[in-house]
């Protein structure tokens, strides 16, 4: 992470005090299934530096609770990530890591464990995809001394409602141990369990669900939730927003656990106090894989833009794919990149190398044209 002094003009007041060099954050989520947050910063860093040497930067490292997540939030609460051997969604022994702040507190990815990247496109199989090593991270990080966890629900491979994890705890006889613990969840989905806009029916299709596949999955979903509410009391949280995040998971969190749930990226904020150390920035650049009017429902940009609004900076977008750029530039993000060049394949431009060059020359093109409009250098 690179740290460097906060300068203490904005694009108001640029012009006029030009004995404090401009500084430049970034807030760069993933590019899912190309770069991670951390390697797109550094290449915009580059970029950034390239454009102007003396220019200060500033990088932090973002997730709203999915791709990245365990990183981001590691580097914002300065974790140690640590390793385990758990079990993945088809009951395979892997190694998933986790990250412990402090003594008592860790950070659980949830796709380390149970996520669609683990098993190989002709390999999976939703139906019968467990959760089960998210429980085994969990039990871990209790026996380390955990008590509170902050867990990021997102790119899962499963669709099991949480009852995997449940199982692995439960079968050790830890579930009420473990439901003493404080638990919140990292997410922007609001999906409830089951219905239309339910975990199967909208996430299903991702995870190579087939029609009749949602069909069972539905009705397991609407079974445990039945079975859980007599058990419990009537006690049900499978309506709650959120529910249907991760397959599910966020209703077992939330059923079992107690847990909040919280907007992944706000959360994020909050932990890494980034109002504080992007105040007085020139100019924040965000970005993410594709931008279009959903970035505008929650993603991370949009909480970057927000943050950045209230303090008056100005807040660039790149991505690798731009749509609805009308609406997103009338949202107030200025300017908009797409970091791809006319007429590059969708293959070529997921290559590691080929995104890091782009990502660095957007970085660059931005610092000069936005620096140059605003009388800066």
């Amino acid at each position: 992470m690179i740290h460097t002094t906060l300068a203490a003009s904005t694009t108001e007041n640029c012009a006029n005090e030009l004995t404090h060099r401009p500084h430049v954050v970034l807030a760069i989520d993933s590019f899912k299934g190309c770069l991670t947050s951390e390697e797109a910063e550094k290449a915009a860093a580059e970029g950034v530096k390239e454009a102007l040497p003396t220019c200060d930067v500033t990088t932090l490292p973002m997730s709203d609770g999915g791709d990245g997540m365990l990183e981001a939030f590691s580097a914002a609460l300065n974790g140690n990530i640590v390793s385990t051997e758990v079990h993945n969604p088809l009951m395979e022994p892997i190694k998933a890591r986790y990250a412990v702040v402090g003594r008592t507190t860790a950070i659980i990815e949830v796709a380390e464990a149970c996520g669609l990247k683990l098993i190989e496109p002709s390999r999976r199989d939703i139906l019968h995809a467990t959760t089960y090593g998210v429980g085994e991270l969990l039990l871990d990080a209790w026996r380390r001394g955990c008590r509170k966890f902050i867990v990021g629900l997102g790119g899962t491979g499963t669709s099991d409602c949480g009852r995997g994890m449940i199982e692995a705890i439960r079968s050790r006889g830890m579930r009420e141990r473990i439901s003493t613990s404080r638990f919140i969840l990292a997410s922007d989905v609001t999906n409830p369990l089951y219905g239309r806009n339910g975990a199967a029916e909208v996430y299903g299709p991702q995870k190579g669900a087939t029609r009749a596949d949602i069909c069972l999955l539905e009705l397991r979903a609407r079974r445990y939730a039945s079975e859980n509410r007599v058990a419990q009391g009537g006690r049900d949280c499978s309506m709650k927003p959120g529910a249907g995040a991760a397959g599910g998971l966020g209703y077992a969190f939330m059923q079992f656990f107690g847990a909040r749930m919280e907007s992944g990226g706000e959360l994020l904020m909050k932990l890494s106090h980034f109002d504080e150390r992007v105040k007085g920035a020139t100019l924040i650049i965000t970005g993410e894989g594709a931008a279009d009017r959903q970035t505008l429902m929650g993603k991370l940009p949009s909480v970057v833009l927000r943050h950045g609004q209230r303090l008056k900076i100005p807040v660039a977008l790149i991505a690798g794919r731009t749509d609805d750029t009308d609406e997103l530039s009338g949202a107030g993000f200025s300017p908009i990149r797409c970091i791809n060049p006319p007429g590059l394949s969708a293959e070529r431009a997921m290559r590691w190398q080929t995104a890091l060059s782009n990502v660095k020359a957007a970085c660059r093109n931005i610092t000069i044209d936005f620096l140059k409009e605003n009388n800066c250098v």
